[in-house]
């Protein structure tokens, strides 16, 4: 993962200290972009405000587009005028906009801080760095929240009640995208935890997903926002919906829905940030020095005081407490944590990386039907 002769030529970056160009200047101001609600208050409160505080005179503004990173910053790439600093982006993504030469190669024993033992940022991130240009920050799950209300006696726990309107009749809530929902249609339609992408690759398997979806089609409201799922339930206008655990968290114990998690298959993910390629110099290095900062073990390890997802770093998780304003215990809300990892489902970033596009169209095509 070394940053290739030419890109240390353009920016001149002293990479020993991560933060200086050859004439020490950097960028006054950044657009940070992110996903938009707890998540994002979460990297406001844990990154972005002990940043600011530690660097008078830097402003940072947010621009809730994440969900379209990839589309934003190929037609900003090729408008020649690139005006995000520092996206946050899924592991699959971060993939495509690094083939796509889009996204920035980040050395993580140069860029990034050491743990504070000294163990050096490769091996604590470990296996997570699954891109040359992608710093991960959380581990989160994409999972069901159900209305303990309206499932009646027998609450849910499997992944397959989704399907059972008979069970559980009402309306669901899953993403307007492929992604977790063909996965979960083919394991509910029998085929093997194992075999479940390579099903998947073909044009058969993308069908027999569809099909199974299609058994409840006209059941499902379609969200596009993480925040959707939560104010669905919270209305009573779903029975169960997906979304990331962390919005789940935060309408159990933060605002006391009755609502309940549905852990079962459970589709672990990462999340982090990449550096677009076209910023000035002087913009690309605030960005890493921002990144640097932001994706240390203790930076990390704060962002779980008010979300419930798991820092990237191994040396982030002893330091792990409780949450910020609740007081609680956060590491049993983790999607990591034993009991609610007893059946996950690894999500295969490769795979959507290659495959994105192709079933992307397939599925929005499928919805018009």
């Amino acid at each position: 993962m070394k940053l290739t002769k030419t890109l240390l030529a353009t920016t001149a970056l002293t990479l020993a200290s991560g933060t200086a160009f050859a004439d020490g200047h950097m960028a006054s101001d950044m657009t940070l972009v992110s996903w938009g609600g707890a998540y994002q208050n979460s990297q406001q409160k844990a990154y972005v405000e002990p940043y600011l505080a530690d660097n008078p005179g830097v402003t940072a503004v947010w621009d809730e587009s994440s969900a379209e990173a990839v589309a934003k910053l190929r037609a900003m790439n090729e408008a020649g005028s690139v005006t995000w600093d520092v996206v946050d982006v899924v592991a699959a993504d971060a993939i495509r906009l690094c083939d796509e030469g889009l996204a920035l190669e980040i050395d993580a024993d140069e860029d990034l801080a050491a743990a504070p033992d000294g163990t050096s940022a490769s091996d604590d991130f470990g296996d997570l760095l699954v891109s040359d240009c992608f710093i991960p920050q959380i581990v989160y799950s994409t999972t069901f929240g159900y209305r303990t209300d309206l499932v009646g006696d027998t609450a849910p726990t499997s992944v397959c009640a989704v399907f059972d309107t008979d069970a559980y009749p009402g309306k669901r809530s899953l993403e307007k995208r492929p992604i977790n929902n063909m996965e979960w249609a083919l394991l509910c339609d029998g085929v093997a935890k194992d075999d479940v992408y390579d099903v998947l690759a073909t044009d058969e398997g993308q069908q027999q997903a569809l099909d199974k979806l299609a058994t409840i089609k006209d059941d499902v409201i379609w969200w596009s926002a993480g925040a959707d799922t939560p104010q669905l339930l919270a209305d009573g206008e779903v029975v169960m919906g997906s979304t990331y655990n962390g919005r789940l968290f935060a309408a159990i114990e933060e605002q006391d829905q009755p609502i309940g998690m549905l852990w079962d298959a459970q589709v672990f993910d990462l999340d982090g940030w990449i550096i677009p390629t076209g910023l000035s110099p002087e913009r690309e290095a605030r960005a890493r020095d921002f990144i640097k900062f932001a994706t240390d073990t203790q930076r990390l390890a704060d962002q779980a005081k008010y979300i419930s997802y798991g820092p990237a770093r191994a040396s982030s998780a002893p330091l792990v407490g409780q949450h910020a304003e609740l007081g609680i215990d956060m590491a049993p809300h983790m999607p990591t944590d034993p009991d609610n990892a007893q059946n996950t489902f690894l999500y295969n970033y490769e795979f959507w990386a290659d495959y994105r596009d192709d079933i992307d169209a397939k599925f929005q095509a499928w919805l018009a039907q």
